[in-house]
């Protein structure tokens, strides 16, 4: 693929209508770089003047906050503002809710305001203006599809529709699982979870949350942040249902769908 980036768009003059903002997960992760890929095939199909930063990109420092780490926070949070603004960015695009959270809500403070939308928005936005046409007969037309909230996508920021509203687009059948939307069941990997060693318990997070989305009956369980993905996939994996239930974030459903 060939993927802009912001310093050569820049050094010939150009502005592109969004920067996506990749993340870590996006960038390092092998299974999350499939959702960037899907997310960077879409842009590219609908004619939208894209760019990423790349190797400018860091680390938002969310998880650094979480943990705790103000210090290192802070430090990433500027250099960060510091490339975003010498190139004059207006809007963000990111597919992972801790960056969409973090670049909107907590960025401002240290000087880095920008109109940051995550990708559940941005594609609904885009099939509802027609930039994205997708097959009358798409592969996922009559699917049972069940959808997981992500704790800073739904209760933090309240972006409980636009990614059911993408799913519904897709004609498939969405189920609800027994906690969703503002009742959502977090991943487990929240607050900076993802990067710690378990906590003694008796049960796993990741595992309940798995077992919620089993039970809808659904074959596709699909989510709209790296992390959560990850984890559900480790619940089915665990559950050793791999055989008949896929986990995929809905940029991956739209981009198989256009």
């Amino acid at each position: 693929m060939q993927v802009p980036i912001m310093s050569e768009l820049a050094a010939r003059g150009e502005t592109p209508e969004v920067l996506f903002w990749v993340g870590c997960a996006g960038s390092f992760d092998q299974r999350a770089q499939r959702i960037t890929k899907a997310f960077a095939s879409i842009l590219e199909r609908t004619g939208i003047r894209y760019a990423i930063l790349g190797k400018e990109e860091l680390c938002t420092g969310d998880p650094a906050r979480r943990a705790g780490n103000e210090f290192l926070f802070q430090m990433m949070a500027y250099q960060n503002i510091q490339i975003l603004n010498g190139y004059g960015i207006q809007k963000v695009v990111t597919a992972c809710p801790h960056c969409f959270n973090i670049l909107k809500h907590e960025y401002p403070e240290l000087g880095g305001t920008y109109d940051v939308v995550h990708h559940a928005e941005f594609l609904q936005t885009l099939i509802d203006d027609g930039r994205i046409v997708l097959k009358e007969d798409g592969g996922f037309r009559g699917k049972k599809i069940t959808y997981h909230d992500s704790c800073y996508l739904g209760r933090a920021n309240g972006i409980y529709e636009a990614p059911r509203k993408v799913l519904q687009a897709l004609d498939a059948e969405l189920t609800e699982m027994k906690s969703c939307r503002s009742r959502g069941l977090c991943c487990g990997a929240g607050g900076g979870q993802m990067f710690k060693e378990e906590e003694a318990g008796n049960t796993r997070v990741n595992l309940a949350r798995t077992d919620e989305a089993i039970a809808t009956g659904a074959k596709i369980i699909a989510a709209a942040c790296p992390f959560c993905n990850t984890m559900i996939t480790d619940g089915i994996k665990v559950r050793e249902r791999e055989s008949e239930t896929e986990v995929l974030d809905i940029a991956e459903l739209v981009a198989r769908s256009i």
